[in-house]
């Protein structure tokens, strides 16, 4: 079933803020919630709405769907790929609508040792227009947590369960009020919430389990990119918690300009100069392209400004390999220095009338006009 846009599931604008999302997905929320909610498909608008509050709650996330849509986390326009909302952590604002401790199953009902992703890594690159427009391949540096090699990412050496919570990694107690009974688990404070404790705490990464580690990886930069576009390099970023997948690395690409071409989207702009007596006569004139020089044949008369199209000689779109195209704009260059004869030939030239010419047609007879 097609995805509903997610500013439509929280009913907000594409401008709302931050205190505009958190207030509609409160709201929401509150309605659809399994353990609450009598609606009979309240758990699937429930999980909907969760997803949607996961992505536009996230700058960095919002930023791809804005650019991208749905596509950003399918491994769709731009890169990025298969967004699971699962680990996105939700008790903070579900204990502020349900004053939290009442055992409902918020977001997926996650405890603190379940496997969960690695964190995603943002790396700014830089490119040279040619490398943006042809692709290439970068050797990059990261620095990422990785799982300790010391203690394997446990945190310590000598590991046992957990006296208290038996390797849970919660505590559940009773509160009796006046409406009834109710359980509440909070995480237990022997293990932090990893249902284990240990012998010795590991001196490598003081019991945190994770280490930063400095490695260089290969990227091919595919051929289209442009400024603000992301590259999604899956698992290369943090290791995963108790087990999980390691994180994803993007890549946001910012293309310096050319000298002498001008990007817009998939075209290409070129300013070329001719002089003013190649302008009156037309020429043949060798224009650079991107895949080599061509002949162009520029007709007496021209203009500055005056545009020509060159069909597919622009830039491959990253997605479907479709070349934009090309536009050469003339731009007729006046000398600054004469020599005598070419002054001789200007002197002659200025004598043309230019009443004679369609375009200025009277218009001497309207400066005159307008003499006071």
């Amino acid at each position: 079933m097609e995805k509903r846009d997610y500013y439509e599931v929280l009913g907000i604008s594409k401008n709302a803020d931050d205190k505009e999302i958190k207030s509609a997905f409160r709201k929401l929320a509150k309605k659809y919630h399994p353990d609450v909610s009598k609606e009979p498909d309240a758990e699937a608008k429930f999980k909907e709405v969760q997803e949607a509050y996961a992505v536009l709650s996230d700058p960095d996330k919002r930023r791809q769907y804005d650019q991208f849509g749905h596509a950003a986390f399918q491994g769709g326009a731009g890169g990025a790929g298969g967004f699971d909302f699962s680990d996105f952590d939700f008790s903070d604002i579900f204990g502020d609508i349900f004053g939290g401790g009442f055992g409902f199953n918020f977001g997926g009902g996650r405890s603190s040792n379940r496997p969960r992703k690695g964190n995603d890594s943002l790396i700014h690159i830089n490119l040279t227009f040619e490398e943006a427009v042809f692709g290439c391949e970068k050797e990059l540096q990261l620095n990422v947590m990785e799982d300790c090699h010391e203690c394997h990412g446990l945190g310590g050496h000598g590991e046992h369960t957990c006296s208290r919570c038996h390797g849970t990694g919660s505590v559940s107690t009773e509160q009796r009020t006046m409406f009834g009974t109710f359980m509440s688990k909070t995480t237990c404070s022997t293990c932090n919430g990893t249902g284990h404790t240990f012998d010795r705490t590991c001196t490598n990464c003081h019991g945190k389990g994770k280490e930063k580690v400095n490695k260089t990886i290969s990227v091919k930069v595919p051929a289209g990119v442009d400024t603000g576009n992301q590259l999604r390099i899956p698992g290369k970023g943090e290791s995963g918690i108790n087990g999980g997948p390691n994180g994803d690395v993007y890549l946001e690409f910012t293309v310096k300009e050319h000298e002498y071409f001008i990007r817009d989207d998939n075209d290409i702009y070129l300013r070329v100069p001719i002089t003013m007596a190649e302008a009156a006569l037309g020429c043949k004139k060798e224009i650079p392209t991107l895949t080599g020089n061509v002949v162009l044949t520029i007709p007496a008369g021209s203009d500055t400004n005056d545009k020509h199209r060159l069909k597919g000689k622009g830039i491959k779109d990253v997605n479907t390999k479709r070349a934009g195209d090309m536009y050469v704009l003339i731009n007729v260059i006046t000398p600054k220095k004469l020599s005598k004869e070419q002054k001789k030939l200007f002197e002659q030239l200025a004598k043309t009338k230019l009443d004679e010419t369609v375009e200025f047609k009277n218009f001497d007879k309207f400066v005159k006009q307008n003499e006071k």
